[in-house]
């Protein structure tokens, strides 16, 4: 079973969509404690990231993630749920993340126009289980803050795109990944993503 965490700011509705449209069981979860049943976790996004860690930090999710991840099973972060793995955010001050890699989300700073929204190329790094199959084309993005992890660690990255700089758009390491993008809203790229997390789960890897 895959868990999709429910903490008041995610797109529970698109994301269930699409692992039910894979044909794979899942559940919506609101209490830290189903977890500790799940195979697979999925932690979607949407809002700012302070209010975010705020609402699991109340849920008390934030010890049972970091628990959950320790563990070894699957977990994917969608959008605002990718930049909530890092460290920590200046999205309306500086707050805390999850912290379970280092790195800082930062807002885009030039004259172009923000949010970046809308679709993009991806281009990809290196490689990864949850790439498998996945060809190098458009996912579509909503977001006004991006990424900068940590140069010690920048082997998280493994797919970027380009919107007046580099934006990390997939991170993995271990059994811990995420999309800046909105896999179900990507068309066959980000289906295949789910596809292949879903399979990881169903694998037990």
């Amino acid at each position: 079973m895959i868990a999709i965490i429910d903490y008041g700011m995610g797109n529970l509705h698109s994301v269930s969509k699409a692992i039910e449209r894979l044909g794979y069981d899942y559940q919506i979860i609101d209490q830290p404690e189903q977890l500790k049943e799940a195979q697979g976790a999925i932690l979607p996004g949407v809002g700012a990231f302070g209010d975010a860690m705020r609402n699991l930090q109340e849920r008390d999710f934030i010890p049972a993630i970091k628990q959950y991840a320790a563990s070894g099973r699957p977990l994917f972060g969608i959008c605002l749920g990718m930049q909530l793995l890092f460290a920590e955010s200046e999205e309306h001050g500086n707050h805390q993340g999850i912290g379970l890699f280092p790195g800082v989300v930062r807002r885009f700073q030039g004259d172009y126009k923000v949010p970046h929204m809308g679709w993009n190329k991806l281009q990809f790094l290196r490689e990864h289980s949850i790439l498998q199959g996945v060809e190098e084309g458009y996912a579509y993005f909503v977001h006004s803050y991006f990424l900068q992890p940590e140069t010690t660690d920048s082997d998280v990255l493994l797919a970027t795109a380009d919107y007046y700089q580099e934006v990390p758009a997939i991170i993995g390491k271990g059994n811990v990944m995420a999309t800046q993008f909105h896999p179900e809203k990507s068309g066959e790229v980000g289906m295949q993503i789910l596809r292949n997390f879903a399979q990881m789960v169903k694998e037990g890897t």
